[in-house]
């Protein structure tokens, strides 16, 4: 080495001891089969999109890796003797990402928005609740009645800037159905741990830490880059190859090449999701059926007939490959402590014809069917394993699967209930019976009332509702299990519904990603550590 290289050796050396380096960017590429079509959070009540905004909107409450309610905007709460009443008492110096402050208004304002018409989660606040304003900090909640889980679905009602709707004309939710985009569902405002600095729909959102966030971030990211991927095949390999580090779901043939891969491992376990078909039995005559004059499935052995002609096991070990538990219930047995003494009706593709026979259609008929194919596992490919199926008892179903954004502004309120048979997948957002009962089983003949919101179908039955409101402000432990087994005994018995299964949790994660994985698959990625 020269005198003049020691020399500038020497130099860098003593510049660098004097100089701290800054690290890189830490950024964690994320791919989901299915898109992020509107970034309003009352558009869609989604599992996969409810936890693409949660890293930029926050609830009141919030629920930790463990689904365990936790304070979030709220600091605490108290409730009234006669339950009546619950005084929220807010958190204090936290900013909306562009600097306006979180104050009760905004917190009153997003009580009404979440309750009118085009919003998805109208069941999360009570129609007939009041919303008091004490201070700027605190309000009252006032109820026509007791509501000791009226808090327990505040996790995923996200809380929008007041000041920011109005000033943008969004102070309306935007629709499922919507054609035309509004300013919240291309732009977000949020309180939360990452502000969204671009976004593009089908095609890419990028995240960006919030280094002013009110709480101590557990990741240690400095961007959060999502994707949608829709071919299973380019999204394993975009995994395997490191250009993503997190996707969801692997594919279930794809599992044993993950796990068998040097740089990537399938997070598994299973999901409080059930997946489940319905059917319109609310029209005189369905809308996509040959039968005209009349709806089949408003006869319960039409109904009878379809459940028993779907062999679950087939789609267990074919469509699924064993990643599935077949259930009987609309309600995982994890979160029904009665759950497990319901059988589910055995396959009889002989007994469905009978079925379909003594109900007048001996030849069978035909009718549409609407399906997701980027939403669930393997969701096309239940629905066509099903049309197969009732093919075989006589019936021709013609399958309609598409985008999940479609479908949704299709089938859900803001499009009309738009379908006579249907694949769903539910997970209750208080992790508790009541929510299936009044949101997925509950009438939905009140338009005051939020009942039956998410019944496409519309399945009705009164001595259902009837204890349906029993058991929301019933204390005994053993007396509400009780109750809550009636009203799914009556479901189960007028063959409502036809639940499929829980499906299983399968997260392909890069070895240089920690991620914490929680049983209602929300893909949360301020939990993420980063190599």
């Amino acid at each position: 080495m020269t005198i003049r290289s020691k020399l500038l050796v020497a130099t860098v050396a003593t510049l660098m001891a004097g100089v701290a380096v800054p690290a890189m960017a830490v950024t964690l590429r994320y791919a989901n089969q299915g898109d992020l079509k509107s970034l309003d959070p009352y558009t869609v009540n989604e599992t996969t999109t409810n936890a693409h905004l949660g890293h930029v909107y926050e609830g009141l409450t919030r629920r930790g890796k463990d689904l365990a309610i936790q304070p979030s905007l709220a600091e605490r709460w108290e409730i009234s003797e006669d339950g009546l009443t619950w005084r929220f008492f807010l958190r204090k110096n936290v900013k909306f990402h562009n600097g306006n402050p979180f104050t009760a208004d905004d917190v009153i304002f997003s009580a009404n928005r979440v309750r009118a018409q085009g919003s998805n989660f109208q069941t999360r606040v009570p129609t007939t609740s009041e919303w008091v304003k004490i201070d700027d900090y605190t309000i009252d909640v006032k109820l026509k009645s007791p509501n000791p889980i009226l808090n327990s679905q505040w996790d995923t009602w996200y809380i929008l800037d007041k000041e920011w709707a109005e000033a943008n004309n969004a102070a309306s939710p935007t629709p499922a159905a919507a054609t035309t985009p509004s300013y919240a569902s291309l732009n977000a405002n949020g309180t939360g741990p990452f502000k969204i600095e671009s976004h593009q729909p089908g095609v890419k959102t990028v995240f960006k830490t919030n280094k002013e966030w009110w709480d101590k971030a557990e990741h240690n990211l400095d961007e959060i880059v999502f994707t949608p991927i829709g071919s299973d095949a380019t999204r394993v390999a975009a995994l395997l190859s490191g250009e993503v580090d997190v996707i969801e779901p692997v594919p279930l043939q794809d599992i044993q090449r993950v796990n068998s891969s040097a740089n990537a491992k399938v997070q598994s376990g299973p999901e409080l999701r059930t997946i489940f078909l319905g059917m319109d039995q609310t029209r005189d005559e369905l809308l996509f059926s040959n039968v005209k004059g009349k709806n089949p499935f408003k006869d319960k052995r039409v109904r009878e007939a379809f459940f028993k002609a779907i062999d679950i096991e087939t789609i267990k070990s074919r469509v699924m490959r064993g990643m599935s538990a077949p259930s009987a219930l609309m309600i995982a047995p994890e979160l029904f402590v009665h759950g497990k003494d319901f059988v589910r009706p055995k396959y009889d593709l002989e007994g469905a014809k009978k079925l379909l026979v003594d109900a007048g259609y001996p030849s069978g008929f035909e009718v549409g069917m609407d399906c997701p194919n980027d939403r669930y596992v393997n969701d096309e490919a239940i629905c066509q394993a099903v049309v197969s199926m009732l093919a075989r008892a006589g019936v021709k179903v013609n399958l309609m699967a598409q985008p999940k954004a479609q479908y949704f502004g299709k089938v859900l309120k803001s499009g009309n209930y738009n379908t006579s048979f249907y694949l769903l997948g539910w997970t209750p957002g208080t992790f508790d019976s009541h929510n299936v009962l009044h949101d997925i089983e509950g009438c939905r003949d009140n338009p005051q009332s939020s009942r039956g919101e998410s019944n496409l179908g519309n399945f009705c039955n009164k001595q259902h509702d009837e204890l349906t409101d029993k058991i929301l402000v019933e204390s005994n432990k053993e007396k509400r299990d009780q109750m809550i087994k009636e009203a799914f005994q009556i479901t189960f018995d007028e063959y409502g519904y036809i639940p499929l299964h829980q499906q299983a949790l399968a997260w392909g994660v890069s070895n240089k990603v920690k991620l914490s994985q929680r049983a209602d698959n929300s893909v949360l990625l301020y939990w993420a550590k980063k190599e």
